[in-house]
């Protein structure tokens, strides 16, 4: 029964809608408006082509060995023919939609495309446990906050201090979120860990990090409520610093959400928590 929605999970359903929220949040903070009506269409295209490429190149590049495979990479490699046409189509849908995106959008998608797609092949060709490999989390959690909050501001002459704080946060969140899957994936996989950030730094600098992430994000958040008089960029910034607090507690409790993967759930659901506030 519950198959299809396990399959949804697999396929990063839970990031694609959480990068379309949380572009909308964006999107009304900037006060852009009104948004093409292709624009989530394409975000949430691209986002699917990009972390499913990462994927299948991943298992690709595993080989034959499975010992540190998710089960979300096991799902891509026993469908990786289909999956691989699944892309291409998605792709190709985008670049059509992406015609009728404004100009400055546009521009900004190529250049972020053209940098997504020289970092996947790079950690495709790099040794399996190359230092380069580290800057993954760091990388991904940049990019993922600039293709969401960079495709609104493009479209503005101005951007404030209120927005830029909140785009930091947003960037915290995210690399908080990859961290903390590091963690508790070498957790999941003791005997032989995958190569990351939480293997190589271990996980009592890793909680370190985790916990000092939460606090920036916490004191932005109830700081700008301090400044601003705009109702919605307080509703955003506590809601962002919810959301840090949720992976904290994820962080806080590793036994329980280690069960069925329940850390993978919630700690990609929270990026569908901006819908709260729309």
């Amino acid at each position: 029964m519950l198959t299809p929605l396990r399959n949804a999970y697999y396929l990063s359903f839970p990031v694609v809608m959480g990068a379309v929220l949380s572009n909308r949040m964006a999107t009304r903070l900037s006060d852009v408006e009104p948004i093409h009506w292709a624009t989530p269409i394409v975000l949430a295209l691209a986002v699917f082509v990009i972390y499913t490429v990462d994927r299948l190149f991943d298992v690709q590049k595993a080989g034959a060995s499975t010992a540190t495979l998710t089960a979300r990479h096991r799902f891509h490699r026993q469908h990786a023919p289909l999956l691989w046409r699944v892309v291409a189509v998605a792709a190709l849908l985008a670049l059509v939609l992406a015609f009728f995106l404004p100009t400055g959008v546009i521009k900004f998608g190529i250049i972020l495309g053209g940098i997504c797609a020289a970092y996947v092949g790079a950690v495709f060709r790099l040794p399996t446990r190359h230092p380069a490999l580290l800057l993954k989390e760091p990388l991904v959690a940049l990019l993922y906050s600039v293709g969401i909050w960079g495709s609104v501001w493009v479209q503005r002459p101005v951007v404030s201090g209120i927005e830029i704080t909140e785009f930091a946060m947003f960037i915290g969140i995210a690399f908080q979120n990859l961290i903390l899957f590091d963690v508790m994936e070498v957790r999941e996989v003791a005997s032989q860990p995958v190569f990351s950030l939480a293997s190589e730094w271990g996980e009592p600098r890793c909680d370190l990090i985790l916990r000092w992430l939460t606090f920036g994000v916490v004191a932005a958040g109830l700081t700008i409520c301090f400044v601003t008089h705009d109702r919605f960029a307080q509703r955003s910034a506590l809601m962002l610093a919810l959301m840090s607090l949720t992976l904290y507690s994820i962080q806080r409790y590793p036994a329980y959400f280690l069960r069925n993967e329940r850390y993978r759930w919630l700690g990609d659901g929270v990026f569908w928590m901006p819908a709260l506030v729309l």
